[in-house]
């Protein structure tokens, strides 16, 4: 077992319970299963277009999904490992950091998150993972003022990039935006980092570490192409659910763009199947020349097959390394793909990417929906104690009475919309056909 210090919790809880013989992982697990905030994933963007069609992956299946791949990958590594046993001891922590890794995001994907990181441009600006980190430990009213308040080692896990935005943030000239229109996402990219508001909290979660420790894991090196600076370490359970993400994202989202047929065989068979047929690793070589058969087979029960192939492969080519500048276990080991596989998970994550992100149609709706936060925000910033919602400006409030970020405040508001309840608020705001507001409630 791991030491009882990654067991606390910020608010100290004695809770007695009737007969509850949970262990702390499994709390939190239930902790954000049952928040509003994990709720609102259903309606969120992952890929395609919440509403398009009924079939397409949400935020909120795509993270049962990671869950189930994360669970996967850390019973494999038990049998492989099991000097490590003692590590890998909790399935619970691993599916509370998959279920909870894109709780921060913003409706409407990357053009929520750029439209808000830019709206935010002089107050701290915004990330997803940033947001994640704050619901987790603040916003999500589980306690008055803890948020969830889960254990230490479930927030060490979640931190992708465990350093503030002070920390990372490189300034880089960029072109005044006469309009909100003329927005170019390459051009505001954010800070991939924790919110400076939140830095106490980050603080609290590293309190275990060795001052050696602390000050290699938070360090951070150059971003490429005068980008921001970004974190170079991640805890072992943090290493196991990016991984389990990436799987998700390259696999899964992909089954999406075939069954809607927006990526074709001759697409993979050019892309994917011409250079992954060539790998040096004998199991991806056979499996990439002809599973582009089954994949784009009419048949459902086929491509189900090869994606299972697939998703198997992959969490079944994972080993954990070790990194002996750390002292602390849970920073010394980190979980990566043997390498071939690892390159195969690039060259399918680029696939998605060029084919099905990059899309037209798809880049027209994150347009649409940046358009959208940034007309939000800005019409709740004019004004903020006419238009907020009530408890909202009662936040709004207390925050400017401490002469503090006010403007977090709204960005925590619009940050948890679902997409349709922005594109309907947005409506009644900007349209003079929109009925009631009463009817969002």
């Amino acid at each position: 077992m791991t030491s009882a210090i990654w067991h606390e919790r910020r608010l100290g809880e004695e809770k007695l319970r009737r007969n509850d013989h949970r262990s702390p992982y499994q709390r939190d697990r239930a902790r954000i299963l049952h928040s509003a905030a994990f709720r609102r994933l259903q309606a969120k963007t992952q890929v395609l277009g919440v509403g398009m069609n009924d079939f397409y992956r949400t935020r909120l299946t795509h993270s049962l999904e990671v869950s189930q791949i994360g669970t996967g990958i850390c019973a494999q590594l038990k049998q492989k490992y099991p000097d490590l046993h003692h590590l890998l001891d909790s399935m619970s922590l691993i599916e509370s950091l998959c279920l909870a890794h894109d709780i921060g995001h913003p409706p409407f994907g990357h053009g929520g998150e750029v439209a808000l990181n830019y709206m935010m441009r002089s107050d701290g600006g915004f990330e997803g993972n940033g947001q994640t980190f704050r619901i987790l430990t603040a916003l999500e009213p589980y306690t008055q003022h803890f948020g969830m308040n889960l254990t230490r080692r479930t927030l060490l896990g979640i931190l992708k990039y465990p350093a503030s935005h002070a920390e990372l943030y490189q300034s880089q000239p960029r072109p005044d935006v006469d309009s909100y229109r003329q927005l170019k996402p390459s051009q505001w990219r954010p800070v991939k980092g924790i919110f400076d508001e939140d830095k106490p909290v980050l603080d609290w979660v590293l309190e275990p570490l060795s001052t050696q420790d602390r000050e290699r894991f938070v360090s951070a090196a150059p971003g490429e192409k005068d980008q921001h600076k970004r974190t170079r370490y991640k805890s072992l359970d943090c290493s196991i659910m990016e991984l389990a993400d990436d799987t998700a994202y390259a696999i899964h989202d992909l089954e999406d763009a075939i069954v809607m047929g927006i990526v074709t065989q001759a697409m993979w068979q050019q892309d994917v199947a011409s250079v992954l047929s060539q790998s040096e690793d004998n199991w991806i070589a056979k499996e990439f020349a002809n599973i582009g058969d089954k994949l784009f087979a009419l048949e459902n029960h086929l491509r189900k097959d090869a994606i299972g192939t697939l998703v198997n492969g992959f969490v079944t080519a994972i080993l954990i390394d070790e990194n002996p500048e750390f002292n602390e276990p849970l920073l010394r080991y980190n979980a990566r793909l043997e390498a071939p596989f690892a390159e195969a998970l690039h060259v399918l994550k680029q696939f998605v990417y060029k084919r099905v992100i990059r899309k037209p149609e798809i880049q027209m709706l994150e347009y649409k929906g940046q358009q959208i936060v940034m007309e939000l925000f800005e019409a709740f910033a004019s004004d903020p104690e006419r238009l907020l919602p009530l408890n909202t400006q009662e936040r709004w409030q207390q925050m400017a009475a401490l002469e503090g970020n006010c403007n977090r405040v709204i960005a925590d508001y619009i940050s948890g919309m679902t997409d349709e309840f922005a594109a309907r608020l947005h409506q009644h705001l900007f349209s003079a056909r929109a009925g009631s507001l009463i009817d969002l409630q």
